[in-house]
């Protein structure tokens, strides 16, 4: 495992805790074999997907998504500024904490996902994957950064809508990571603007609930079988204000401004608060906080210093 990927000091034991009612073995079997299902139909007919025009298509993904986490147990809650139709190209950027932000992203934002080269070769999903566009990059490679950054500014200029992670590893959702600025880069090489979005995962009584977070050393059977057993949660996304393009001509003032966006909502009394705690730093050398090498919750986070000039972090 690189010592520059990023690591959260989250775990299973200490933050993947649901505060709320259980739905039960029997009802956690049935949304299992449901969801998994639904996931396994949308893999067979993707590949028509691709015929189809881009509103119907997006249209499809929406339902397919929407469908997917409520068989899983979730309602979906959308908050703020409703999601723009297809248009210019946009970099939709948002907080990670759990597998389930993709299908959650794809029911409000159907776009081309920036993954890891891993999931790729990934039984069924990694088809899936390809085939829905997502952009691979290769997080082990320092000199794939600058063909990263270039790809996801190709693919803005073109009109495309892509979403990308860039605390570049999951965290519980009580607290946040840093950004990595490599991929605000790409925005500004493409005069695109950025669409920032919290993602929370709430419990019956309103308060966020760890049992979607997939941290740690957690596996996916672990996470899918805790998620599927737990009553009444909610998937909220909030859409912030779009960030327009030639707001900011330096990434890291960008990833600034994108991620105190994330970092604070707005209460129904209209006062803005923190919405998570101060970040955890991860320290490469903190073996007791650091994920082996075969979990796969972090995405990537190559300082660009390494690679190139113009993508420096």
């Amino acid at each position: 495992m690189s010592a520059w990927l990023p690591t959260a000091p989250c775990t299973p034991r200490d933050c993947s805790t649901h505060q709320g009612p259980s739905a039960g073995a029997l009802i956690g079997s049935v949304r299992l074999l449901a969801g998994v299902g639904l996931v396994l139909a949308g893999a067979l007919v993707s590949p028509f997907l691709a015929l189809l025009g881009g509103a119907v298509r997006d249209w499809l993904t929406r339902r397919w998504a929407r469908m997917a986490l409520r068989l899983f147990g979730l309602r979906v809650r959308v908050v703020g500024e409703p999601p723009p139709g297809r248009g210019s190209g946009v970099l939709v950027v948002a907080n990670h904490v759990s597998w389930l932000d993709i299908p959650l992203l794809a029911a409000v934002f159907p776009g081309r996902m920036l993954a890891k080269s891993e999931i790729r070769s990934w039984p069924l999903l990694g088809a899936l994957a390809a085939l829905g566009g997502t952009l691979f990059v290769e997080r082990e490679r320092l000199r794939a950064l600058p063909t990263t950054v270039r790809t996801l500014a190709t693919a803005l200029t073109a009109g495309s809508r892509v979403i990308v992670f860039p605390e570049a590893c999951t965290w519980c959702g009580r607290e946040q990571g840093r950004f990595t600025t490599a991929v605000f880069q790409a925005a500004l090489d493409a005069d695109a603007a950025v669409r920032p979005v919290r993602i929370t995962y709430r419990a019956p009584d309103g308060e966020p609930s760890g049992a979607p977070a997939f941290v740690g050393d957690d596996t996916i059977t672990a996470s899918l079988w805790r998620v599927v057993t737990a009553g009444g949660l909610t998937a909220e996304i909030t859409v912030l204000p779009l960030i327009p393009a030639g707001r900011h001509t330096d990434r890291r003032e960008l990833a600034r401004d994108a991620r105190s966006g994330i970092a604070r909502t707005v209460t129904d009394d209209g006062v803005a608060r923190t919405a998570v705690g101060t970040p955890h730093t991860a320290i490469a050398s903190d073996k007791a906080n650091r994920p082996s090498s075969s979990v796969h919750q972090c995405v990537n986070s190559i300082p660009a210093s390494a690679s190139s000039a113009r993508t420096r972090s």
